[in-house]
Protein backbone atom coordinates (compact mmCIF):
# COMPACT_ATOMS: atom_id res chain seq x y z
CA UNK A 1 0.00 0.00 0.00
CA UNK A 2 3.00 2.47 0.89
CA UNK A 3 3.97 1.67 -2.82
CA UNK A 4 0.25 2.82 -3.77
CA UNK A 5 0.75 5.76 -1.67
CA UNK A 6 3.83 7.29 -2.95
CA UNK A 7 2.79 6.13 -7.02
CA UNK A 8 -0.60 8.13 -6.35
CA UNK A 9 1.11 11.27 -4.88
CA UNK A 10 3.79 11.57 -7.69
CA UNK A 11 1.04 10.70 -10.37
CA UNK A 12 -1.30 13.63 -8.80
CA UNK A 13 2.34 15.89 -8.63
CA UNK A 14 3.05 15.40 -12.52
CA UNK A 15 -0.98 16.43 -13.28
CA UNK A 16 -0.27 19.79 -11.84
CA UNK A 17 -2.14 18.90 -8.49
CA UNK A 18 -1.40 21.32 -5.67
CA UNK A 19 1.44 20.05 -3.30
CA UNK A 20 -1.54 20.02 -0.36
CA UNK A 21 -4.46 18.07 -2.56
CA UNK A 22 -1.85 15.68 -3.54
CA UNK A 23 -0.47 15.06 0.00
CA UNK A 24 -4.17 14.58 1.42
CA UNK A 25 -5.84 12.70 -1.60
CA UNK A 26 -3.05 10.04 -2.35
CA UNK A 27 -3.01 9.38 1.91
CA UNK A 28 -6.90 9.44 2.00
CA UNK A 29 -7.41 6.96 -0.72
CA UNK A 30 -4.45 4.66 0.90
CA UNK A 31 -5.95 5.23 4.02
CA UNK A 32 -9.41 4.12 2.95
CA UNK A 33 -8.27 0.92 0.98
CA UNK A 34 -6.18 -0.01 4.11
CA UNK A 35 -9.64 -0.10 6.36
CA UNK A 36 -8.66 2.45 8.88
CA UNK A 37 -11.29 5.18 9.51
CA UNK A 38 -11.20 8.22 7.99
CA UNK A 39 -11.69 10.10 11.27
CA UNK A 40 -7.92 9.57 11.44
CA UNK A 41 -7.93 12.45 8.80
CA UNK A 42 -9.61 14.86 10.58
CA UNK A 43 -7.70 14.38 13.70
CA UNK A 44 -4.18 13.78 12.63
CA UNK A 45 -4.63 17.60 10.65
CA UNK A 46 -5.88 19.56 13.42
CA UNK A 47 -3.09 18.02 15.07
CA UNK A 48 -0.55 19.18 13.11
CA UNK A 49 -0.99 22.35 13.34
CA UNK A 50 -1.75 22.72 17.20
CA UNK A 51 1.55 24.20 18.18
CA UNK A 52 1.93 27.23 19.70
CA UNK A 53 5.46 27.49 17.94
CA UNK A 54 3.28 28.00 14.17
CA UNK A 55 2.16 30.92 16.02
CA UNK A 56 5.61 32.50 14.26
CA UNK A 57 4.63 31.35 10.93
CA UNK A 58 2.60 33.95 9.51
CA UNK A 59 3.81 37.15 11.83
CA UNK A 60 7.39 36.62 10.33
CA UNK A 61 6.01 36.44 7.01
CA UNK A 62 4.07 39.56 7.79
CA UNK A 63 7.21 41.17 9.29
CA UNK A 64 8.97 40.07 6.17
CA UNK A 65 6.44 41.89 3.38
CA UNK A 66 5.95 45.13 5.87
CA UNK A 67 9.81 45.35 5.27
CA UNK A 68 10.36 44.02 1.79
CA UNK A 69 7.12 46.61 0.92
CA UNK A 70 8.82 49.74 2.09
CA UNK A 71 12.36 51.37 2.13
CA UNK A 72 13.96 49.02 4.47
CA UNK A 73 15.60 47.39 1.67
CA UNK A 74 16.62 50.51 -0.69
CA UNK A 75 18.55 51.12 3.13
CA UNK A 76 20.22 47.95 3.71
CA UNK A 77 21.66 48.09 -0.12
CA UNK A 78 23.19 51.36 0.39
CA UNK A 79 25.00 50.55 3.82
CA UNK A 80 26.29 47.37 2.27
CA UNK A 81 27.65 49.65 -0.92
CA UNK A 82 29.03 51.78 1.64
CA UNK A 83 31.12 48.70 3.18
CA UNK A 84 31.94 46.41 0.11
CA UNK A 85 31.40 49.23 -3.01
CA UNK A 86 34.79 50.54 -3.65
CA UNK A 87 35.91 46.32 -4.52
CA UNK A 88 35.97 45.57 -8.42
CA UNK A 89 32.85 44.24 -8.83
CA UNK A 90 31.67 45.91 -5.68
CA UNK A 91 28.27 45.57 -6.27
CA UNK A 92 28.05 41.70 -6.90
CA UNK A 93 29.68 41.57 -3.30
CA UNK A 94 26.69 44.33 -2.20
CA UNK A 95 23.78 41.83 -3.73
CA UNK A 96 25.08 39.02 -1.03
CA UNK A 97 26.02 41.22 1.74
CA UNK A 98 22.38 43.17 1.38
CA UNK A 99 20.72 39.32 1.08
CA UNK A 100 22.04 38.78 4.22
CA UNK A 101 21.23 41.71 5.79
CA UNK A 102 17.67 41.36 4.97
CA UNK A 103 17.58 37.39 5.86
CA UNK A 104 18.19 38.30 9.24
CA UNK A 105 14.54 40.32 8.64
CA UNK A 106 12.45 38.40 6.69
CA UNK A 107 12.59 34.90 7.36
CA UNK A 108 11.94 33.93 3.37
CA UNK A 109 13.84 33.31 0.62
CA UNK A 110 11.35 35.24 -2.19
CA UNK A 111 10.99 38.07 -0.18
CA UNK A 112 15.00 38.73 0.20
CA UNK A 113 15.36 38.20 -3.19
CA UNK A 114 12.54 40.28 -4.40
CA UNK A 115 13.73 43.19 -2.05
CA UNK A 116 17.18 43.02 -2.70
CA UNK A 117 16.38 42.72 -6.62
CA UNK A 118 14.14 45.90 -7.08
CA UNK A 119 16.66 47.96 -5.29
CA UNK A 120 20.17 46.75 -6.88
CA UNK A 121 19.02 45.36 -10.74
CA UNK A 122 18.54 49.12 -12.05
CA UNK A 123 22.24 49.96 -10.26
CA UNK A 124 23.69 47.03 -11.93
CA UNK A 125 22.55 47.47 -15.36
CA UNK A 126 23.64 50.95 -15.47
CA UNK A 127 27.47 49.90 -14.88
CA UNK A 128 27.40 47.66 -17.16
CA UNK A 129 27.32 43.67 -14.96
CA UNK A 130 26.16 41.07 -17.11
CA UNK A 131 22.21 40.99 -16.60
CA UNK A 132 22.11 37.08 -16.42
CA UNK A 133 24.85 36.71 -13.97
CA UNK A 134 23.68 39.28 -11.76
CA UNK A 135 20.02 38.07 -11.33
CA UNK A 136 20.80 34.56 -10.50
CA UNK A 137 23.46 35.82 -7.79
CA UNK A 138 20.31 37.84 -6.19
CA UNK A 139 18.46 34.17 -6.68
CA UNK A 140 21.46 32.42 -5.01
CA UNK A 141 21.44 35.05 -2.22
CA UNK A 142 17.93 34.40 -1.85
CA UNK A 143 18.56 31.33 -0.60
CA UNK A 144 20.03 32.69 2.97
CA UNK A 145 17.10 33.74 3.60
CA UNK A 146 15.56 30.71 5.00
CA UNK A 147 19.49 30.09 6.69
CA UNK A 148 19.93 32.80 8.59
CA UNK A 149 17.62 33.57 11.14
CA UNK A 150 14.45 34.08 11.68
CA UNK A 151 13.03 31.67 9.44
CA UNK A 152 10.03 30.07 8.69
CA UNK A 153 11.54 26.47 7.59
CA UNK A 154 13.37 26.07 10.85
CA UNK A 155 9.82 26.78 12.63
CA UNK A 156 8.03 23.92 10.48
CA UNK A 157 11.71 21.45 11.03
CA UNK A 158 11.42 22.16 14.82
CA UNK A 159 7.85 21.41 15.05
CA UNK A 160 7.81 18.11 13.31
CA UNK A 161 10.87 17.02 15.01
CA UNK A 162 9.81 18.54 18.48
CA UNK A 163 13.05 20.15 18.94
CA UNK A 164 14.08 23.84 19.82
CA UNK A 165 13.46 26.24 17.60
CA UNK A 166 15.64 28.68 19.54
CA UNK A 167 18.49 26.30 18.83
CA UNK A 168 18.23 26.06 15.72
CA UNK A 169 18.08 29.74 15.05
CA UNK A 170 21.56 30.04 17.20
CA UNK A 171 22.96 27.65 14.90
CA UNK A 172 21.91 28.90 11.56
CA UNK A 173 24.23 31.72 11.64
CA UNK A 174 27.57 30.57 10.70
CA UNK A 175 25.87 28.02 7.94
CA UNK A 176 24.06 31.26 6.26
CA UNK A 177 27.15 33.27 6.96
CA UNK A 178 29.20 30.72 5.20
CA UNK A 179 26.38 30.65 2.26
CA UNK A 180 27.33 34.07 1.84
CA UNK A 181 30.81 34.20 1.89
CA UNK A 182 30.98 30.80 -0.88
CA UNK A 183 28.70 32.97 -2.94
CA UNK A 184 31.03 36.33 -2.33
CA UNK A 185 34.01 34.64 -3.19
CA UNK A 186 32.37 33.17 -6.58
CA UNK A 187 31.22 36.39 -7.42
CA UNK A 188 34.76 38.61 -6.78
CA UNK A 189 36.16 35.77 -8.86
CA UNK A 190 33.97 36.67 -12.25
CA UNK A 191 34.32 40.72 -11.31
CA UNK A 192 37.98 40.18 -12.51
CA UNK A 193 37.64 38.12 -15.02
CA UNK A 194 35.20 39.97 -16.99
CA UNK A 195 36.57 43.37 -15.41
CA UNK A 196 33.56 44.98 -13.65
CA UNK A 197 34.32 48.25 -12.60
CA UNK A 198 35.04 49.49 -8.99
CA UNK A 199 32.01 51.07 -7.20
CA UNK A 200 31.53 53.76 -4.66
CA UNK A 201 35.02 54.75 -2.86
CA UNK A 202 35.27 54.07 0.59
CA UNK A 203 34.30 56.62 2.89
CA UNK A 204 33.84 56.37 6.74
CA UNK A 205 31.81 59.70 6.54
CA UNK A 206 29.49 57.66 3.93
CA UNK A 207 29.37 54.34 6.03
CA UNK A 208 28.18 56.55 9.53
CA UNK A 209 25.35 58.37 7.10
CA UNK A 210 24.34 55.13 5.39
CA UNK A 211 24.17 53.34 8.80
CA UNK A 212 22.17 55.52 10.64
CA UNK A 213 19.61 55.21 7.80
CA UNK A 214 19.42 51.67 7.87
CA UNK A 215 19.68 51.13 11.50
CA UNK A 216 16.17 50.99 12.25
CA UNK A 217 16.22 47.49 9.97
CA UNK A 218 18.74 46.45 10.91
CA UNK A 219 17.88 46.50 14.55
CA UNK A 220 14.96 44.17 13.50
CA UNK A 221 17.15 41.16 14.08
CA UNK A 222 18.91 42.61 17.23
CA UNK A 223 15.24 43.14 18.97
CA UNK A 224 14.20 39.46 17.87
CA UNK A 225 17.16 37.36 18.43
CA UNK A 226 18.40 39.18 21.48
CA UNK A 227 14.86 39.02 23.09
CA UNK A 228 14.44 35.25 22.09
CA UNK A 229 18.57 34.12 23.58
CA UNK A 230 17.70 36.31 26.32
CA UNK A 231 14.64 34.50 27.26
CA UNK A 232 12.76 37.91 27.25
CA UNK A 233 10.24 35.88 25.01
CA UNK A 234 9.27 32.82 23.02
CA UNK A 235 10.09 32.64 19.12
CA UNK A 236 6.73 32.83 18.40
CA UNK A 237 5.97 36.03 20.91
CA UNK A 238 9.48 37.44 19.33
CA UNK A 239 7.82 36.94 15.34
CA UNK A 240 4.64 39.24 17.23
CA UNK A 241 6.78 41.88 18.18
CA UNK A 242 8.76 42.20 14.93
CA UNK A 243 5.28 42.55 13.14
CA UNK A 244 4.75 45.65 15.79
CA UNK A 245 8.27 46.67 15.53
CA UNK A 246 7.84 46.15 11.27
CA UNK A 247 4.59 48.36 11.50
CA UNK A 248 6.28 51.19 14.08
CA UNK A 249 9.20 51.88 11.28
CA UNK A 250 7.26 51.63 8.16
CA UNK A 251 4.58 53.70 9.29
CA UNK A 252 5.93 56.69 11.64
CA UNK A 253 9.82 56.30 11.38
CA UNK A 254 10.32 55.67 7.42
CA UNK A 255 6.75 56.52 6.33
CA UNK A 256 6.71 54.77 3.50
CA UNK A 257 3.88 52.38 3.93
CA UNK A 258 0.12 53.74 4.14
CA UNK A 259 -2.95 51.98 5.68
CA UNK A 260 -4.43 50.81 2.47
CA UNK A 261 -1.51 49.12 1.65
CA UNK A 262 -0.77 47.37 5.22
CA UNK A 263 -3.95 45.36 4.39
CA UNK A 264 -3.21 44.29 1.02
CA UNK A 265 -0.11 43.09 3.05
CA UNK A 266 -2.41 41.46 5.45
CA UNK A 267 -4.13 39.78 3.12
CA UNK A 268 -1.31 38.40 1.27
CA UNK A 269 0.31 37.29 3.99
CA UNK A 270 -3.12 35.00 5.52
CA UNK A 271 -3.06 34.01 2.30
CA UNK A 272 0.46 32.70 2.30
CA UNK A 273 -0.04 31.40 5.59
CA UNK A 274 -2.86 29.60 4.71
CA UNK A 275 -1.28 27.39 1.38
CA UNK A 276 1.52 26.54 4.35
CA UNK A 277 -0.43 25.66 6.81
CA UNK A 278 -2.98 23.15 4.73
CA UNK A 279 0.47 21.62 3.35
CA UNK A 280 1.40 21.10 7.44
CA UNK A 281 -1.82 19.35 8.10
CA UNK A 282 -1.93 17.77 5.21
CA UNK A 283 1.49 16.17 6.14
CA UNK A 284 0.36 15.65 9.51
CA UNK A 285 -1.68 12.71 8.04
CA UNK A 286 0.94 11.51 5.71
CA UNK A 287 3.47 11.37 8.70
CA UNK A 288 0.48 9.38 11.08
CA UNK A 289 0.25 7.18 8.27
CA UNK A 290 3.66 6.46 7.29
CA UNK A 291 4.62 5.94 10.78
CA UNK A 292 1.50 3.88 11.70
CA UNK A 293 3.32 1.52 8.57
CA UNK A 294 6.65 1.61 10.16
CA UNK A 295 7.59 2.95 6.62
CA UNK A 296 10.63 5.14 8.37
CA UNK A 297 12.30 2.40 9.90
CA UNK A 298 12.06 0.09 7.05
CA UNK A 299 13.71 2.94 5.03
CA UNK A 300 16.45 3.47 7.23
CA UNK A 301 17.20 -0.17 7.54
CA UNK A 302 17.51 -0.18 3.88
CA UNK A 303 19.87 2.33 3.73
CA UNK A 304 21.97 1.13 6.47
CA UNK A 305 22.55 -2.04 4.40
CA UNK A 306 23.73 0.08 1.38
CA UNK A 307 26.60 0.59 3.51
CA UNK A 308 27.81 0.70 6.95
CA UNK A 309 30.13 4.21 6.59
CA UNK A 310 28.10 6.92 7.98
CA UNK A 311 30.00 9.11 5.29
CA UNK A 312 28.17 7.42 2.79
CA UNK A 313 25.16 7.53 3.91
CA UNK A 314 25.23 11.21 5.09
CA UNK A 315 25.41 12.05 0.87
CA UNK A 316 23.02 9.52 0.04
CA UNK A 317 21.05 11.67 2.40
CA UNK A 318 22.20 14.55 0.86
CA UNK A 319 21.37 13.50 -2.80
CA UNK A 320 17.83 12.78 -1.26
CA UNK A 321 17.27 16.13 0.01
CA UNK A 322 18.65 18.02 -2.75
CA UNK A 323 17.02 15.99 -5.41
CA UNK A 324 13.32 16.40 -3.60
CA UNK A 325 13.96 20.66 -4.05
CA UNK A 326 14.12 20.12 -7.23
CA UNK A 327 10.72 18.94 -7.80
CA UNK A 328 8.96 20.25 -4.56
CA UNK A 329 9.33 23.60 -3.10
CA UNK A 330 10.95 24.15 0.89
CA UNK A 331 8.09 23.86 3.05
CA UNK A 332 6.50 20.76 1.34
CA UNK A 333 9.41 19.31 1.28
CA UNK A 334 10.70 19.55 4.18
CA UNK A 335 7.27 18.19 6.09
CA UNK A 336 7.62 14.82 3.90
CA UNK A 337 11.21 14.35 4.42
CA UNK A 338 11.44 15.05 8.30
CA UNK A 339 9.68 12.21 9.13
CA UNK A 340 11.42 9.49 6.83
CA UNK A 341 14.96 10.68 7.26
CA UNK A 342 15.27 11.66 10.58
CA UNK A 343 15.04 8.21 12.00
CA UNK A 344 17.75 7.04 9.60
CA UNK A 345 20.06 10.14 10.77
CA UNK A 346 19.55 9.40 14.47
CA UNK A 347 20.61 5.92 13.99
CA UNK A 348 23.92 7.03 12.36
CA UNK A 349 24.40 9.38 15.36
CA UNK A 350 23.51 12.66 13.78
CA UNK A 351 22.06 15.61 16.45
CA UNK A 352 18.46 16.34 15.10
CA UNK A 353 19.17 20.31 15.66
CA UNK A 354 21.93 19.54 13.40
CA UNK A 355 20.38 17.55 10.84
CA UNK A 356 18.00 20.74 10.88
CA UNK A 357 20.64 22.66 9.90
CA UNK A 358 21.44 20.00 7.11
CA UNK A 359 18.06 19.68 5.68
CA UNK A 360 17.17 23.29 5.83
CA UNK A 361 20.38 24.50 3.66
CA UNK A 362 19.81 21.33 1.46
CA UNK A 363 16.08 22.42 0.48
CA UNK A 364 17.65 26.22 0.39
CA UNK A 365 19.20 25.20 -2.89
CA UNK A 366 16.02 23.77 -4.53
CA UNK A 367 15.07 27.77 -4.19
CA UNK A 368 17.66 27.83 -7.44
CA UNK A 369 17.13 24.42 -9.49
CA UNK A 370 14.43 24.30 -11.73
CA UNK A 371 11.71 23.25 -12.25
CA UNK A 372 10.57 24.37 -8.65
CA UNK A 373 12.82 27.70 -8.32
CA UNK A 374 11.30 30.10 -6.88
CA UNK A 375 14.09 32.41 -6.20
CA UNK A 376 14.73 32.37 -9.79
CA UNK A 377 11.06 33.24 -11.23
CA UNK A 378 11.18 35.94 -8.66
CA UNK A 379 14.74 37.45 -10.03
CA UNK A 380 13.59 37.08 -13.90
CA UNK A 381 9.98 39.03 -12.96
CA UNK A 382 12.26 41.43 -11.40
CA UNK A 383 15.05 41.75 -14.56
CA UNK A 384 12.56 41.05 -16.96
CA UNK A 385 14.92 38.38 -18.22
CA UNK A 386 13.98 34.92 -19.26
CA UNK A 387 13.99 32.26 -16.91
CA UNK A 388 16.63 30.12 -19.58
CA UNK A 389 19.41 32.70 -19.15
CA UNK A 390 19.34 32.85 -15.78
CA UNK A 391 18.99 29.38 -15.02
CA UNK A 392 22.54 28.80 -17.37
CA UNK A 393 24.11 31.88 -14.98
CA UNK A 394 23.34 30.92 -11.80
CA UNK A 395 25.11 27.04 -12.60
CA UNK A 396 28.66 28.17 -10.77
CA UNK A 397 26.45 29.67 -7.63
CA UNK A 398 24.99 26.30 -7.62
CA UNK A 399 27.89 24.72 -6.90
CA UNK A 400 29.69 26.85 -4.08
CA UNK A 401 26.16 26.46 -2.14
CA UNK A 402 26.16 22.66 -2.46
CA UNK A 403 29.98 22.80 -1.38
CA UNK A 404 28.97 24.89 1.38
CA UNK A 405 26.05 21.71 2.26
CA UNK A 406 28.78 19.41 2.13
CA UNK A 407 30.90 21.50 4.87
CA UNK A 408 27.78 21.84 6.83
CA UNK A 409 27.20 18.07 6.69
CA UNK A 410 30.74 16.98 7.40
CA UNK A 411 32.55 19.95 8.41
CA UNK A 412 29.88 21.03 10.91
CA UNK A 413 33.36 22.43 13.57
CA UNK A 414 33.99 24.78 11.23
CA UNK A 415 30.54 26.28 10.95
CA UNK A 416 31.00 26.63 15.21
CA UNK A 417 28.08 23.71 15.71
CA UNK A 418 27.63 24.00 19.40
CA UNK A 419 24.78 21.18 19.50
CA UNK A 420 21.71 20.70 21.15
Amino acid sequence: MTLVLFGLFFLFMLLGVPIAFAIGASTLYALYQSGVPLMVVTQQMFQGINSFALVAIPMFILAGDLMAQGKVSERLVSFADSLVGFMRGGLSVVSVMAGMFFAAISGSGAATTAAVGSSLVPELKRKGYDPASAASLIAASGTIGVVIPPSVPMIIYAVIAQQSVSKLFLNGFLPGLAMGLGLMAIAITQAYKRQYPKGTPLSLPTIWRTLKAASWGLMTPVIILGGIFSGIFTPSEAAVVAVNYALLVSLFVYRDLTLPQVYKLLIRSAMTTAVIMLVIAMSAVLSWTLSSWQVPGAIAQAVLSLSTNPYVIMLLVVAVILLTGVFIETASALIILTPVLLPLVLQLGIDPIHFGLIIVVGLSIGMITPPVAINLYVASSVTQLPLERITRAIIPYLLGLIGVLLLVVYVPILLGWSGS
